[in-house]
Formats: C-alpha cells, sequence, structure tokens
C-alpha cells in the first residue's frame, strides 16, 4: 500500500511493513517501470494492496477522503515515532500477502509497504555477469545496502520524508530517481515455497526449471537455512501457513490498531485559543502597510455585497501586492551589471537557489497567478487539508511537492488563517521534507491573532507575512470582524454550515 501517490520518496505516519527475504523480496510495485519482454535476470512481482483505500481520483489528482491527523503536537514537534513493523520468512512464503491483509484489515490509506528488493547495493560489470547466469547470491545479507536501510528506517520512525532507492533488475544498479516495533516471521512449508517459486520464476519470469531448482539448491536454501531461518527466534510473532492463517492476521491487526489509538494527538481547539491571548505579535509577523489604497481594497473584499467578480477582482490586487512585499526578505546579494551604455550598476540579486511556492488548496491555490507574475520559471507544489467536523484537528488528504524542495525558499500561501491548524500542518509536512524552518514565509491575505500565535510559537522562525491582522476568533472559529469564508465567495460555492474560514472544505475540480 503506498502513500499518497504524490508524495517525493516513502511518507509513513501509521506503521509501515518491510519485506524480508530468504531469496528475493516482492519490491514496491508502483515505484518500478514496467519490465519489458524477454528474458530478464529478476522480475519484480507487485505489492500494491488489491482493495484501494478510500479515494477521490480526478483527471489531476488523487484525493483521500480519509485524511491523516496531525502527528506533531502544539509545539510542531513530533512526540511519538511512526509505529514500523518487520516482516520476514522464506522466499515465496507469503510475506507480501499477509502484509497486504494486514494493511487491508487496517484500513489505514497512509500505511506504507516497503520491499528489501529496493536496497541491494548497485553490481559491478564482474557482479552483473554472474547475475545474467545466476551465478550470482542475491540471498546473501552482503547483497544489501543495510546502511542505507538503518538510515532509512531512522528518518521514517522520526516522521520524515525518505528517498527511496528504485533498483532495476535488468541492469542491477539504482535509478537515479528515488528500529522495528513489531517482528512477524511468516512460516511456510518448504515443499509449498519451492513449488511457488518454480511456478512464479517460469510463469512471471521467463526462466526454466533448471535454472530455478540450480539457483534454489545453491543460494536460496542454503541462505534461508543460515541467514532467514534463525531470525525466528526473535521473532514477536510466528505466523504458521502464511496468508492461510487469518486467525493469527487479526490478532496482529488487533495489536496494530492499539498502538496507533495510543499514538493519537488530540488537539484542544479552546487551549490553542486561549494560549496567546494578551502576547504582544511575534517579531517574525510582517504586515503590509495599511495605505489608503490597501485599505480601501480591504473594504471592498470585506463587504458581504460586494460581487464575485468585483471579490476576486480586488483579491488578486491585493495577492499581487502581498507577493512583492513578501519577496522583499528574501536573501539578497551585492553583483554589478554593465548597463547598454557601458557603465558599471551596483547592485542586488537573489542569493539564494531557486524559490517554490506552495499553496494550501482549496483558497490558497487562487495566490498562485500572483506568485507566477512576479517570480520567473517559479515550481509550484499543492498540499490540501481539511478540517475533520468531529474533532476539529486539521486533517492532510493529499500533496504533491517538487523535487529537491529542501534548497529552496518556500512561499506558503493560503487566504487566510484563523487559529492557524492547517498551517501548522503545512508547515510541518515542509519541515519533514527537510525544508529549513527559516526559508519558509507563510502568506496569506487574513490572518486572526489566534493564528499568528499559534504558528509563531510552533514553529519562531517560520516568516509570517499578511495583509492584515485582526483581533478575535468566534466559537466557530471565524476571524471576526472577518472576510468570510474566502473559497466560497472566490469560486462562488455554497459554505458548509459552522465552518471555519480556513480549509472547511476542498474542491476536487
Amino acid at each position: 500500500m503506498s502513500s499518497p501517490p504524490a508524495y517525493p520518496g516513502i511518507r509513513i505516519s501509521g506503521c509501515w511493513a518491510l519485506g524480508a527475504e530468504g531469496s528475493s523480496a516482492e519490491s514496491l510495485d508502483r515505484l518500478l517501470p514496467p519490465v519489458g519482454a524477454g528474458r530478464s535476470p529478476r522480475k519484480r512481482t507487485t505489492s500494491q494492496c488489491k482493495s484501494e483505500p478510500p479515494l477521490l481520483r480526478t483527471s489531476k489528482r488523487t484525493i483521500y477522503t480519509a485524511g491523516r491527523p496531525p502527528w506533531y503536537n502544539e509545539h510542531g514537534t513530533q512526540s511519538k515515532e511512526a509505529f514500523a513493523i518487520g516482516l520476514g520468512g522464506g522466499s515465496a512464503s507469503g510475506k507480501t500477502t499477509v502484509a497486504r491483509m494486514i494493511i487491508e484489515a487496517l484500513d489505514v490509506p497512509w500505511v506504507v509497504l516497503l520491499s528489501m528488493d529496493s536496497f541491494y547495493k548497485v553490481l559491478t560489470k564482474q557482479q552483473q555477469e554472474q547475475a545474467a547466469h545466476n551465478n550470482f547470491n542475491f540471498d546473501h545479507p552482503d547483497a544489501f545496502d543495510f546502511d542505507l536501510i538503518v538510515s532509512t528506517l531512522k528518518k521514517l520512525k522520526q516522521g520524515k520524508s525518505v528517498k527511496v532507492p528504485i533498483y532495476d533488475f535488468t541492469t542491477h544498479s539504482r535509478k537515479k530517481d528515488w528500529l522495528l516495533d513489531m517482528k512477524i516471521f511468516v512460516d511456510t512449508d518448504s515443499d509449498i515455497r519451492l513449488v511457488r517459486r518454480l511456478r512464479r520464476d517460469i510463469s512471471e519470469r521467463g526462466r526454466d526449471i533448471e535454472g530455478v531448482i540450480k539457483q534454489y539448491n545453491k543460494f536460496v536454501k542454503p541462505a534461508f537455512d543460515q541467514y532467514i531461518q534463525p531470525t525466528m527466534r526473535v521473532a514477536d510473532i510466528v505466523v504458521p501457513r502464511g496468508s492461510g492463517n487469518t486467525v493469527a492476521i487479526d490478532l496482529i491487526v488487533q495489536h496494530v490498531h492499539s498502538q496507533l489509538e495510543e499514538r493519537k494527538l488530540r488537539w484542544d481547539m479552546a487551549a490553542l485559543a486561549s494560549a496567546h491571548q494578551c502576547h504582544p505579535l511575534p517579531r517574525t509577523l510582517s504586515v503590509l502597510k495599511s495605505t489608503p489604497q490597501v485599505r480601501g481594497m480591504h473594504t471592498i473584499i470585506r463587504d458581504k455585497e460586494t460581487s464575485r467578480d468585483e471579490f476576486i477582482f480586488y483579491s488578486k490586487r491585493l495577492m499581487r501586492l502581498l507577493i512583492e512585499h513578501a519577496l522583499s526578505f528574501l536573501p539578497f546579494q551585492d553583483c554589478v551589471v554593465q548597463t547598454p551604455q557601458g557603465q558599471d550598476y551596483a547592485g542586488k540579486c537573489y542569493a539564494g537557489k531557486q524559490i517554490t511556492g506552495v499553496s494550501i488548496l482549496r483558497a490558497g491555490e487562487t495566490m498562485e497567478p500572483a506568485l507566477r507574475a512576479v517570480c520567473k520559471d517559479v515550481r509550484i507544489g499543492t498540499i490540501l487539508i481539511q478540517t475533520n467536523q468531529l474533532t476539529g484537528e486539521p486533517e492532510l488528504h493529499y500533496l504533491r511537492l517538487p523535487k529537491d524542495i529542501s534548497d529552496d525558499h518556500v512561499i506558503l500561501m493560503d487566504c487566510t488563517v484563523s487559529t492557524g491548524a492547517a498551517a501548522m500542518m503545512a508547515v510541518r509536512v515542509l519541515l519533514d521534507h527537510d525544508v529549513p524552518e527559516d526559508k519558509i514565509f507563510l502568506l496569506s491575505l487574513l490572518m486572526a491573532e489566534m493564528g499568528v500565535h499559534s504558528v509563531a510559537y510552533a514553529f519562531p522562525r517560520v516568516r509570517i507575512i499578511t495583509t492584515a491582522v485582526d483581533k478575535r476568533v468566534n466559537d466557530l472559529f471565524r476571524i471576526i470582524p472577518g472576510i468570510g469564508n474566502f473559497g466560497d465567495r472566490y469560486f462562488g460555492t455554497d459554505a458548509v454550515p459552522d465552518g471555519s474560514d480556513e480549509e472547511e472544505v476542498a474542491s476536487t475540480s
């Protein structure tokens, strides 16, 4: 089961399963390209769960209807590590099938299945020749990059995004794209495993019986006896008969559910609202100067009688001013250019690598044209966060971020911020993708003091930039006097009763 499809690398919030192999691990189907026809030394098998998680698919996006709740506290830090499951057993013992059954029974969309196949070492030319003749031992521990495995597990446990290598079984190299809480051993009779392997390698991998048996006797069985079977002693649970043992799988699922429940964080929105009352606004906040022009545009867009066309027009004007103001906080360095008259001009140039905009759907998406208008070739990412109407917590449903975003200055855009809950989640996502906190700029047309304090308290180095700050948030978490629901007024959609001003509904169009 994969995490939300646009995630760079593999994200984790609930639990994950690592398929350990006696001979060949089932690889991540979604990470490997289709294997061409013809004989190949090794070929992947699927590790996708047959039943898909709750989601909405459009021509452009896949949006999870069961969002991921906060994995961090009001300080913006992860308070509990992610839950990890290690799944081991012999070749063709049914590890992937057991993992699928566990994931399907958990019914948690953000569970991820990893395979040790992704962590094979890159073979030398000589080793590639051996592999082409079934003479390379892929079943020996030395075939795996355990340093990379350990570092990946540590980052996943910390809730960080990671880049999982994509192993090419044709060239036996990694493609350029790029700790356990519970230990399970799948115990299946050796004769059954051999029959499954014969069937798989002959029908799916184009091999002959002689080659399969040769590899099995020379590498697979000795590796299982020496390295895999002894791990049964340290397993927390042994599953005899593999996927046929539904009782054992049910017990595993019950235990994982209880562990995930213990890891849930409950946000007290009332406490969040009162935590920073009467405190001065943080120094990281910058408010666009309230000139008569700016105040005049606010008057128009705050007026409930303003038509949708005028609301859009003057909102766009404010967005452009806000973006221009925000760019003045980027780092600049001295530079000298020569004018057409042949004279030197001592000026300034941007001192960073690149600027990336990230919009919090759906209202934040309306700020993208203004950013593109002033930042040439800017990259754009999106995050969809909705408020759970039962718990009041934000939930992550979708994200798509550009590659190597950690090197960029990131302009995070949302049109209104009331409690700051959604903005905090978006900032946490960026931090989990290794974006430095002081390179994040949160931009909003209108913010409540509560939202400003919440974000600044959790992330004191994030620059907060807005055109206005209102004093209060009411019991329904609406900004007072406010602007209403920006998304509904901009897109002409109906408001949801009792919703807050920010991220209460999301457009899937």
